[in-house]
């Protein structure tokens, strides 16, 4: 956090009803409170912030740079032979229900049909029914409930001769 940022965050707690504001950036944490003064009769004469620097700890600092998870590997697995690949037709956030609380539009060993509703795609706000193309049997659902797809990424294996 550079000075000017924390003269601002000075000029905020005295300018405010703020008592106190503890901030923590990166490997620092700096608290900012206001002290009140008083004249020798007891009465308050006027607050003036007092800005403290708490070092963080080496627990804090280690939570702080723990690793990310272990990324998905995405690379594409050839399906068998035999079933095809229904995949994205855009970017969004895949659903399997059209709504909360709604049963799933599609489930393994469902057999649909050319036009028959598979999932739900939000992109920006929208929801997006996603279609199936053509017939055959679900055999597998590829992507869990809630979360992000990318163009061309399969959703689902279907069996065309399963119909």
């Amino acid at each position: 956090m550079n000075e000017k940022t924390i003269r601002k965050l000075i000029h905020l707690v005295e300018e405010s009803d703020i008592e106190s504001l503890e901030i923590r950036r990166f490997f620092r944490t700096v608290k900012i409170t206001k002290r009140h003064s008083n004249n020798h009769n007891g009465s308050s004469t006027g607050t003036s912030p007092v800005l403290v620097e708490i070092p963080v700890t080496a627990s804090e600092r280690a939570v702080e740079t723990a690793p990310a998870a272990p990324a998905i590997d995405r690379t594409p697995v050839a399906p068998p032979s035999n079933l095809v690949e229904i995949k994205a037709p855009m970017v969004g956030t895949f659903y399997r229900a059209p709504s909360p609380g709604a049963p799933p539009l599609v489930q393994v060993g469902q057999t649909i049909a050319p036009g028959d509703g598979l999932c739900i795609i939000e992109a920006m706000k929208l929801m997006n029914e996603i279609e199936a193309e053509r017939g055959g049997k679900i055999v597998k659902i590829l992507v869990e409930d809630a979360h992000p797809v990318e163009f061309g990424q399969p959703l689902f294996l279907l069996d065309p001769a399963g119909h």
